[in-house]
């Protein structure tokens, strides 16, 4: 996909959202297993978008809003998400091995199976997120907020805390 297809999207998504009549699912960005791998998504505004098995491999996804998205089985090896708000998001079965979370608002975020190994959690609020059976080997979470998640069968060796 190139950028000027996923402005359009994004536009369209923009419309979806903001729409007082109610909203047209055709609209909402639909990006299933779309190849966004390496793009700079700095600051992009996707809530509830369908992001589905997408590759966004090292994608710039700094301070992006991405509350209650469906990214399940994306994947988001060394994806820098520093700042992004992900409150509600559905990242069940995620590959996240290297991405960066350093402040990043995941409370009630659904990572179930989410592969975190040497993710940076640092600072990132996890308040009532679900973290069963994630693996989060050697991953730093310093300053984490862990308040309510259920971490049931969660790896954590080598984390740091």
């Amino acid at each position: 996909m190139d950028r000027k297809e996923l402005d359009k999207i994004l536009q369209d998504h923009k419309r979806w959202l903001t729409r007082s009549d109610g909203w047209s699912a055709e609209d909402r960005a639909h990006l299933t297993a779309e190849d966004l791998h390496g793009m700079d998504l700095r600051g992009v505004e996707l809530p509830r978008a369908n992001l589905f098995a997408a590759d966004l491999r090292g994608a710039n996804l700094q301070d992006a809003i991405l509350y209650e998205a469906n990214l399940r089985g994306a994947d988001l090896q060394g994806a820098d998400l520093r700042g992004a708000i992900l409150w509600g998001t559905v990242l069940w079965e995620a590959d996240l091995r290297r991405a960066d979370f350093s402040g990043a608002d995941l409370r009630g975020a659904v990572l179930l199976c989410a592969d975190l190994r040497d993710a940076n959690l640092f600072g990132a609020d996890l308040q009532e997120a679900d973290l069963q059976y994630a693996d989060l080997g050697n991953a730093n979470l310093q300053d984490a907020n862990l308040r309510g998640a259920n971490t049931w069968g969660t790896v954590i060796n080598g984390a740091k805390f």
